[in-house]
């Protein structure tokens, strides 16, 4: 009896009493009893299986290619009893690849974007926790313990209205397996960081151009995009026909622009566009053009360099490359020619022609606009020196003791040279000196040119300073004297006719004047005849 209360309490056991597997790894499992003789046993499990070993009390048996959740029995029979036990074999894969998506990348401002985050394969969810961050802060977080089995997906998705204070902001997600209740780790991964773009673009470009385009010549234009963000990062293309602009972009604020320097090698109609884009966005604006041809008018004067008193032409002619052909005007011409004819003038040459300007204007009608383009030329006449009085007086007094110059300056085209000699030596003019007596005395001065040359003799006479004054003093009560003495005279002739003219009665007022004023032209006449 006591052997039969022995094997009626005999027990049965499987190692390992937890089982955790990674998917498609093997799987080693003990099952062991202390009945001493043991009869039939094994275990049972739709798993492949294959017995690796044995005891008298055990048996060891190799689990392969573990997929999936299972309860494994182990069973021993003693004396005609049979006992087993199950273990349950919990099959984790660790959360090893995390894709994070933001639908749209680039997202409109005031606008909601996605944010996504799911993991392929994971197991077991219940045991998954997904996490949403921006940046280091956390968005959002998801278990999966309370989900129905067949309705887990291992995924979180969340909607964001988009700020600008989130453009360039990092997103990411992060898993975590905790296996601590099945005896197991804590396995954790993370996604790839997604930076997330946020723009505003509601306006359409402008393009800034001059309607009329001279063909060759270099005309600055600019499109410009306000109410943009962000503006740094705006891309703009512009282009003249299949011609593409070189561009300098700039940006300040929520507005960018870029300049350009356009040069039309064709005249006609044409189209200048301006194609701007940012993330996801793009506009075109055009902006039609006309290209015209108008090179400046030409002003021929017969001989620029010619000779006083020689006649020459000056003819104004618009260019054969103005189509159609301009209305042309010469300054000094007399008349105007008739519209697409040259205007001209024959000059006679004169002294006083010398560095004038004359001048040739075009004007052109092109689309409703007058246009008009201006030639000049110097016209350059050739004379002799000459030394005239104003500007070289024959006569020069200087006072002794100041610095001075001899006073000469000539006239003539070229510019005349001037050689002054003083006693057979010659006189540097430019050079200020102190007068002294011995500057006294006749100097020879002679200017020339390529056309000829003339001289002429300076009389220099040095006074001193007190002579300079009496002389000064003389002249100056001289000259009072004699306006006094003519003052008085005419006062003398003049006041009879005053008084007898206050007696007349208004009515000879009018005859009175008549009179007085012949009185006036004799009074003038006798007193011309005594040189008074």
């Amino acid at each position: 009896w006591e052997l039969l209360r022995h094997l009626e309490i005999f027990e049965v056991s499987v190692w390992p009493d937890q089982a955790l597997v990674k998917l498609g790894q093997s799987l080693m499992i003990n099952c062991s009893t202390t009945c001493p003789d043991p009869g039939p046993s094994g275990i049972e499990t739709y798993l492949k299986k294959t017995q690796v070993d044995k005891g008298p009390q055990w048996k060891e048996f190799l689990l392969e290619d573990v997929t999936e959740n299972s309860v494994l029995q182990c069973f021993f029979s003693c004396a005609g009893i049979q006992k087993d036990t199950s273990l349950d074999i919990t099959v984790y894969q660790p959360p090893e690849q995390v894709i994070l998506e933001l639908q749209p990348a680039w997202v409109a401002m005031d606008e909601a974007f996605t944010v996504k985050c799911h993991v392929p394969s994971v197991a077991p969810l219940e045991n998954l926790t997904l996490t949403l961050l921006q940046g280091n802060q956390e968005l959002h977080r998801k278990d999966f313990m309370n989900l129905a089995v067949a309705s887990q997906r291992a995924e979180i998705t969340i909607n964001v209205k988009a700020q600008r204070e989130d453009d360039r902001c990092n997103f990411s997600c992060r898993a975590e397996l905790d296996l601590s209740s099945h005896g197991g780790g804590l396995f954790h991964s993370s996604s790839a960081i997604k930076v997330l773009r946020i723009f505003e673009f509601s306006q359409s470009p402008q393009i800034w151009v001059s309607s009329l385009l001279e063909i060759g010549m270099a005309e600055a234009v600019s499109c410009e995009l306000a109410r943009v963000f962000p503006a740094r990062e705006v891309m703009f293309h512009m282009f003249l026909g299949d011609q593409e602009l070189s561009l300098f972009v700039s940006w300040k604020g929520d507005t960018a622009w870029a300049n350009a320097t356009v040069r039309a090698m064709e005249t006609g109609d044409q189209e200048l566009s301006c194609l701007v884009s940012l993330g996801p966005m793009e506009q075109k604006t055009r902006e039609p053009v006309h290209v015209y041809s108008f090179p400046p008018p030409i002003l021929e004067i017969e001989e620029l360099y010619p000779l006083a008193g020689t006649d020459i032409n000056v003819t104004c002619l618009g260019h054969v490359l103005t189509s159609p052909s301009p209305t042309l005007r010469l300054k000094g011409a007399p008349d105007l020619p008739a519209p697409g004819e040259p205007a001209w003038l024959l000059l006679t040459t004169r002294e006083e022609d010398n560095g004038r300007n004359f001048s040739c204007e075009a004007s052109l009608e092109v689309q409703g606009q007058r246009l008009s383009k201006t030639t000049a030329v110097q016209l350059h006449v050739l004379y002799k020196p000459r030394l005239e009085e104003s500007d070289c007086p024959g006569n020069q007094t200087w006072v002794k003791g100041t610095e001075q110059l001899l006073a000469c300056v000539p006239k003539g085209n070229p510019t005349p040279t001037l050689v002054c000699t003083w006693n057979g030596v010659i006189f540097n003019f430019e050079v200020p000196r102190k007068a002294t007596q011995n500057h006294t005395g006749t100097y020879c001065c002679t200017a020339s040119n390529q056309l000829g040359s003339v001289s002429k003799d300076i009389a220099v006479i040095v006074r001193g300073l007190d002579e300079g004054i009496s002389s000064t003093i003389f002249v100056i009560i001289i000259v009072a004297l004699g306006v006094g003495v003519i003052t008085i005279a005419l006062y003398l002739n003049y006041r009879p006719c005053k008084i007898e003219r206050r007696k007349l009665p208004y009515r000879q007022k009018e005859k009175n004047k008549e009179e007085e004023s012949q009185f006036a032209v004799q009074q003038a006449e006798k007193c011309n005849a005594h040189n008074c």
